[in-house]
């Protein structure tokens, strides 16, 4: 049982997360003293977070269902993807759980890339996956979310329920308002995200709630090939420093 980063082989489960403790104003009747270490628990995970990823190279984030094990061909294109993304020089990181994300990071192992896992404390799929390389276990989701953000330069989105759905729209909007500048997005699934882009044109474009340049933001495939090739390419264009090639001058000063 995991509780935050800590594993714990001898307490069952618990019946709450630390999420819901500190959300749950009501049930904590001792809050105004708890909330300060709540503050500096919080602060660690993001020290804890950036001082173990702060080294990582240029990154590709994959979100999707924990629940699409690997008898579906869900869990066969995350898993050719994870592959692919490593032969095109990226690291692979993943929420670190079981089904896609799973999927994901083996497909990074087995073909020798990096491959990274960033888990959250659930009352359920709490392990992270044994393809995982470099994996952190978080409590809160706002400071495992910023590391998904800081840490990687692209997106892509395999079918998923609500935790990917929240995932594929905090990113949009990160990258819609420019809070994130060098961050391609990729819906890997046609017939699962057609109906979903669909009504994003006729109700949000279509009522004006967004702008027409804001449907250019993703690209919607069913091949692995075009979407790494996207990533790719758009990579070219964009200033993250860590998506450039070092030059004679960065390696001698290194």
């Amino acid at each position: 049982m995991l509780r935050g980063p800590v594993l714990m082989r001898s307490e069952g489960a618990q019946a709450s997360t630390y999420d819901q403790r500190l959300l749950e104003l009501g049930a904590d009747h001792d809050w105004q003293h708890a909330d300060p270490w709540r503050i500096l628990r919080i602060q660690g995970e993001f020290v804890s977070g950036f001082d173990a990823l702060s080294g990582l190279p240029k990154a590709v984030t994959v979100f999707g269902s924990a629940r699409l094990g690997e008898n579906t061909p869900e869990y066969a294109l995350g898993r050719k993807l994870g592959a692919a993304l490593t032969e095109a020089g990226y690291a692979v990181i993943t929420g670190g759980g079981p089904g896609l994300m799973e999927a994901a990071n083996r497909g990074a192992s087995e073909a020798g890339g990096l491959s990274v896992g960033l888990g959250i404390e659930l009352p359920h799929e709490q392990s992270l996956n044994k393809w995982v390389d470099l994996g952190l276990n978080f409590r809160y989701f706002f400071a495992r979310k910023t590391m998904f953000l800081k840490y990687s330069q692209a997106f892509v989105t395999l079918p998923g329920g609500f935790g990917t759905m929240d995932e594929l729209f905090e990113v949009l909007c990160m990258v819609q308002t420019g809070k994130v500048t060098n961050f391609p997005i990729v819906l890997l699934g046609v017939d699962f995200y057609s109906g979903l882009l669909e009504w994003a044109h006729d109700q949000l474009l279509g009522k004006g709630l967004i702008s027409e340049v804001d449907t250019d933001l993703y690209l919607l495939t069913d091949s692995v090939e075009e979407a790494v090739h996207h990533i790719v390419h758009r990579h070219h264009v964009m200033t993250d420093g860590r998506l450039k090639e070092p030059t004679t001058t960065d390696q001698v000063e290194n």
